[in-house]
């Protein structure tokens, strides 16, 4: 009920006044301290406390990967933008087409805000109260202590390490908040210096006192050094890199391995060898987790066709709204043993599943490149027929529902090879064998040499929409992310013409390199907080 209209019905019934008697009548019983209160002081200086406070930081990481008021998560939004991409409809649709999320003050700006800005800040300023109690505080076992420490101070570096990679213009705050500072005036943003400065030295605490095994969905010494090696790339310290990567592929404790087909990687709960931070959601269980549309995003309505039910098997139930362009399909075509593409991270066919054609290969629409008419024919090839990414269908999910609940793959091993491959193509080493363990595991033949377009490729086709695309563009340079969108996001000459200002590579702007602060969030700022160039 709205708070406004239930104090209007308690004022018009009385009830407000017999309240307020009753709240003053109960003055000193309020002002007792029973045993079983749970306040802050609980949360900040006991054992249990500390630990229940970590256990929600996953808690907010979960929220990225569920279901929003939006009807679309941070998660998904992050892969819209890319030039592996067509981004068809939806509030989604608009942001990856640059046609919203382009101006601080647009509906766009207020989603991101919303999805990255406050829920990476709150993020951080949990974390760093975890922190700063579990240092002072007294009696708590030390192992115990350093667990809490440890992934606290993973999520805060991971969490202004994400803000970095949007927003650029961010500030980074290790004070704990409190009704005295709270209001406090941001009035300029952290050096780049500082900014990473934090992020290593709460990465390094996470790499020294982290376990390499843990439960399945709590951060490890794995998932830390992949983060230490991605944030090494950002500061352009290869060997950092490729050393921390090797630890995590090749190290003597490492207890992780690719597992041996690409069926496998998204199989059943995810939680194998080769996952490094799975988000875990279970059916049916207190604390089991929201809802998520991240699959109905990406897999389209092949089951508004007659004689194509909705099923697990060919993605589940989706809406058709971002899906893989032309030019990522055509990169996974290059080889024809290449099992990416072969229903394990893409479906490119689909098949009827009753009347008199069960088990043949729907053959009604023709590939979109051999449209007639591309400007009628496009809306039901897209909707209805195009390739999908079933990455983040589960076996278990209801084919007859957009919503379920899945474990979302965060970081895997496949992009820690990639990673090694390119931080030793750029510092020394060979990095064939890296690559080509990837490009092996997926049935392709081996690449004999490799440069930064042999690895973006392949980044393109081991890990399309799992997140990280954006920001392999934006680390490689202004040149480089300019000229992979501008030739390569949407479908380019397949997209129809008379739907014009919809085209991502004509609506690209370079300063779209980074988000703009939304107004609301730049207005709680000091006056002469700077905003991204460009807005």
């Amino acid at each position: 009920m709205n708070t406004e209209n239930f104090y209007k019905k308690l004022k018009g019934s009385g009830l407000l006044l017999i309240l307020l008697i009753f709240a003053v009548s109960c003055e000193d019983f309020l002002e007792e301290n029973p045993s079983t209160s749970i306040d802050a002081d609980y949360i900040y200086t006991t054992e249990e406390g500390l630990k229940s406070g970590v256990v929600s930081l996953y808690k907010f990481e979960r929220d990225r990967y569920q279901r929003s008021t939006e009807d679309f998560m941070g998660a998904v939004l992050m892969s819209s933008r890319s030039d592996l991409a067509f981004s068809r409809t939806g509030y989604t649709g608009l942001m990856g087409r640059y046609e919203r999320g382009v101006s601080p003050v647009d509906q766009g700006a207020n989603f991101v805000s919303s999805l990255f800005w406050k829920h990476f800040y709150n993020m951080t300023n949990k974390a760093t109260a975890i922190i700063n109690a579990a240092e002072v505080a007294n009696g708590i076992d030390e192992d115990v202590k350093n667990q809490v420490l440890a992934e606290a101070k993973f999520f805060r570096a991971h969490s202004y390490f994400y803000l970095y990679r949007m927003f650029n213009n961010i500030y980074v705050n290790t004070e704990t908040v409190t009704v005295e500072n709270a209001f406090n005036v941001v009035n300029d943003k952290s050096s780049e210096e500082n900014i990473f400065a934090l992020i290593n030295s709460d990465l390094d605490f996470a790499v020294e006192h982290l376990e390499w095994t843990d439960t399945f969905g709590r951060v490890t010494k794995g998932t830390a050094k992949h983060v230490k090696a991605k944030v090494a790339m950002w500061q352009g310290d290869w060997v950092e890199a490729k050393n921390q990567a090797l630890d995590v592929i090749e190290g003597p404790d490492s207890p992780h391995s690719l597992v041996s087909s690409t069926a496998g990687v998204f199989a059943g709960n995810r939680n194998n060898s080769e996952s490094l931070f799975v988000i875990q959601a279970e059916d049916d269980l207190l604390g089991g987790g929201n809802t998520t549309m991240m699959n109905a995003n990406y897999v389209t309505q092949y089951f508004q066709i007659s004689g194509i039910e909705a099923n697990i098997e060919q993605g589940g139930r989706g809406f058709s709204r971002i899906l893989p362009n032309l030019y990522l399909l055509n990169l996974l075509a290059e080889d024809p043993n290449d099992t990416r593409d072969d229903d394990t991270y893409f479906r490119l066919k689909y098949y009827y599943t009753s009347g008199d054609r069960i088990g043949e290969e729907l053959d009604d629409y023709a590939p979109i490149t051999d449209l007639d008419n591309p400007s009628t024919d496009y809306a039901r090839y897209y909707q209805r027929m195009h390739p999908s990414c079933i990455k983040f269908a589960q076996e278990d999910d209801n084919p007859d529902s957009y919503l379920n609940r899945s474990n979302i793959t965060v970081y895997r091993l496949a992009e820690t090879y990639l990673i090694a491959a390119e931080a030793i193509m750029r510092s020394t080493g060979d990095p064939l064998p890296y690559i080509n363990a990837v490009r092996t595991r997926a049935g392709a033949q081996p690449v004999t040499s490799v440069n930064q377009q042999t690895i973006l490729d392949e980044r393109a086709r081991e890990l399309a929409f799992e997140g990280q695309r954006w920001f392999t563009l934006k680390r490689m340079g202004q040149e480089v992310i300019d000229f992979q969108i501008t030739n390569y996001a949407g479908d380019g000459e397949y997209f129809p013409a008379n739907l014009g200002s919809k085209d991502p590579r004509t609506n690209w702007q370079p300063h779209y390199i980074n988000w703009p602060i939304a107004q609301i969030d730049l207005d709680l700022l000091g006056p002469n907080y700077p905003q991204n160039d460009g807005y």
